[in-house]
């Protein structure tokens, strides 16, 4: 009987043990992203009706918000339209079961198709549209994650960037459909692409990435530890805190914990 109970203690020391290791600066997810328009409301809507995203309570006045699943667009106020296509946060992708009736409809609701339905062999289909407000979105065809699919970003040094991310939020590095380099927060992928020989530009219409998790304090202490600065110190809205960091190429990354108050 002692034995057992000595067992039974090692074993519940060893699960505590493990459990506090568990690295703080590890996101539950991929957050949102925030796309800048001329007019929030109005964009709201239209991804809703175009692109079947869900309606949702923005975080703030003079903001609007739908959702794809769990992963939100935030979705600010601009003065002018400026695409995303070429800067640092080059476009978002967006996963339907019927690739072909998806931009049918984007396309009658008002959204440019850039790039026709297609095939990458051995991947998946996809096509390339952009909204209303200059925001470039991929639509795929990947029936393994339908909803918000991943973000693709423009960088000088992809692999690099991807190990950054990898490294500093513990994203799972892995391959889509065993061809393409990523990292994946919770089912969501990040893709890194390159910018040639031109200057990243900064981000325009799609603002920044956001990373969920479940204390943001508790996760910008270990991420200054590792030697990642502050960009903006934590906040509280009323559903949610939130901090900012930086990655080495200047994308704006959101720390997110939400649901502060049941």
């Amino acid at each position: 009987m002692i034995r057992t109970l000595a067992v039974t203690a090692c074993f519940g020391l060893l699960a505590g043990a493990l459990s506090a290791a568990e690295p703080a600066a590890r996101p539950t997810e991929l957050d949102n992203v925030h796309i800048r328009v001329t007019d929030p409301p109005k964009a709201a809507d239209w991804y809703v009706s175009a692109l079947g995203a869900s309606p949702s309570q923005p975080p703030a006045a003079g903001t609007a918000q739908v959702t794809f699943g769990s992963t939100v667009v935030t979705i600010i106020k601009g003065d002018t339209i400026t695409p995303s296509l070429g800067t640092l946060i080059d476009h978002i992708g967006l996963s339907y079961r019927d690739l072909d009736a998806a931009v049918t409809k984007a396309e009658a609701a008002g959204a440019k198709v850039t790039s026709a339905p297609a095939m990458s062999p051995g991947i998946f289909r996809y096509a390339y549209i952009e909204d209303p407000w200059g925001v470039r979105i991929e639509m795929v065809e990947d029936t393994e994650r339908l909803g918000f699919h991943h973000v693709h970003l423009r960088v000088k040094d992809p692999a690099a960037t991807l190990g950054w991310f990898q490294q500093k939020f513990h994203g799972e590095a892995a391959k889509l459909r065993g061809k393409l380099d990523g990292v994946r927060f919770g089912g969501v992928w990040l893709f890194a692409m390159s910018a040639g020989n031109d200057a990243p530009v900064a981000p325009t219409a799609i603002q920044l990435v956001a990373l969920r998790f479940t204390d943001v304090d508790a996760a910008l202490r270990e991420l200054n530890a590792g030697g990642v600065a502050t960009a903006a110190e934590p906040k509280d809205l009323p559903a949610l805190r939130y901090a900012f960091v930086q990655d080495p190429n200047g994308i704006r990354v959101e720390l997110v914990k939400r649901n502060l108050k049941p």
